[in-house]
């Protein structure tokens, strides 16, 4: 039978995840940091813990700016772009009463974030996602409530300068996606052209594991033609499916029935304003091949 601690343990496990993803950006960091956070919890005095929850939480988000500090040297030295780790669910439709994260999970988001230090993006996700008071934010990081409201600040003014400007029902961003599939799938580049805004930009994550852009992809010509270069080098080899990526509607894009892409889309006005495509195949562990 659990103990008492452990089952309370598993009861948070989820929303600690969520806490470290948030940081971190990558599945199999936050669960290293969440199984660390076990660990200490277990081997920690109870007379000094007055809540699991409070306590849970400040350990995770401590460690998890830890890993970033950590991390800095290797993410430095990273080939091309950088993006989040997806959190993929393939579907076979696309019901409405499907389960959705929350917007501020998304790859968007993430990527945006990354441009934050660790205290600004830890005091903002605690603040304005997590609904933490500036007392218990500031005991978490070990500063003063008025240095919190300023990393708080600090960031809604980065994330307001980088986010993309976008506000879209999730039903008209799955009625463009599936009409870009069916372009791409096609490759049908006049078709493309029609669902790209004119200033789209697309950003491709490698991890100089695979053959990747290195800049940002900007215009609708651009981007059409990269798609439809892809399906001319691979013709009837490559297959779209519609999926949840980190909550929303996105693609994978498999060649030779194997995993080559997880792509995140932005919708403006009816339009494909931004993509983000995942090719490291670190990034692309567990989602399962073309049945």
């Amino acid at each position: 039978m659990k103990s008492a601690d452990l089952l309370a343990f598993e009861a948070l496990r989820p929303r600690l995840f969520l806490i470290a993803y948030r940081m971190l950006g990558m599945r199999a960091d936050a669960e290293d940091v969440v199984q660390d956070a076990w660990l200490r919890y277990s081997a920690s005095v109870r007379d000094d813990v007055r809540s699991a929850e409070a306590w849970l939480v400040t350990i995770t988000t401590r460690l998890s700016i830890d890993r970033l500090r950590s991390r800095k040297t290797e993410r430095d030295a990273y080939t091309g772009w950088w993006l989040p780790e997806p959190v993929v669910e393939i579907v076979e439709d696309t019901p409405e009463a499907a389960a959705e994260l929350a917007s501020d999970v998304s790859v968007a988001m993430l990527w945006v974030l990354e441009r934050l230090t660790p205290e600004e993006r830890a005091a903002f996700l605690m603040r304005k996602v997590f609904d933490q008071d500036y007392g218990d934010v500031a005991a978490m990081l070990g500063k003063s409530e008025a240095a919190c409201r300023q990393l708080v600040h600090r960031a809604q003014e980065r994330i307001r300068q980088e986010s993309p400007r976008f506000t879209v029902s999730k039903s008209m961003h799955r009625v463009v996606l599936e009409q870009f599939m069916q372009a791409a799938a096609n490759a049908d580049r006049a078709a493309m052209k029609t669902l790209l805004a004119a200033d789209v930009e697309f950003r491709a994550d490698g991890g100089g594991k695979v053959e990747s852009l290195h800049k940002v992809l900007i215009g609708t010509g651009r981007v059409a033609g990269l798609y439809w270069a892809v399906d001319n080098a691979f013709r009837e080899r490559v297959v779209y499916k519609m999926a949840r990526v980190n909550g929303e509607p996105g693609l994978v894009r498999y060649i030779d029935g194997k995993v080559e892409s997880v792509q995140s889309f932005c919708i403006h006005d009816g339009t494909i304003s931004r993509i983000y495509v995942v090719r490291n195949p670190d990034k692309l562990q567990g989602i399962p091949l073309l049945q």
